[in-house]
């Protein structure tokens, strides 16, 4: 039994760059009225009940991997995300911010722009794993290495542009 109709590929002649350049983070519990358009996949309208908040990084530390996981004897499969950030130079309002992050172990609701122009949506996301520290050679300099993970039983949802700049405020 087919459950949905197969959908073509067609090959594109945009250009495709890798990386992450902006990533936005919220309380899952602040971020209501999600609306997916189940055509196209994208989240075409989102409410927070208090603003996203920006984390800024270098060029080239930041990605997000996406692996899909099908189980075929219980029938079950998932998305595990993995979003890892690179943050340069050690300090404590750093600290405090990846502590906050982390703390209670709290559900957080990421969106991150990618290289391309393009807003993807994870929710039920979580920091996992905080690293790093200082470099041996004064080149090397300090750093954090964050991982957010979000399990879901979908690759992550398109975000309309328009409705990002409404999140911010």
């Amino acid at each position: 039994m087919a459950c949905n109709t197969i959908t073509s590929i067609t090959k594109s002649c945009d250009n495709n760059i890798g990386g992450i350049q902006t990533i936005l983070i919220n309380d899952q519990s602040e971020v209501s009225g999600v609306v997916i358009t189940d055509t196209t996949w994208n989240v075409t309208a989102m409410t927070a009940g208090i603003p996203f908040v920006p984390f800024e990084f270098k060029r080239n530390t930041g990605n997000y991997v996406e692996d899909e996981a099908h189980d075929l004897i219980n029938g079950s499969s998932f998305v595990t995300a993995t979003i890892t950030l690179m943050f340069h130079r050690r300090e404590a309002a750093k600290s405090r911010s990846i502590k906050i992050l982390g703390e209670g172990q709290r559900d957080l609701a990421v969106i991150v722009l990618d290289a391309n122009g393009k807003y993807w949506y994870f929710p039920n996301a979580q920091v996992t794993a905080v690293a790093e520290g200082s470099g041996t050679a004064k080149a090397d300099g300090s750093k954090y290495s964050i991982t957010i993970v979000s399990e879901n039983e979908f690759l992550a949802y398109e975000v309309d542009p328009l409705i990002v700049p409404t999140l911010l405020v």
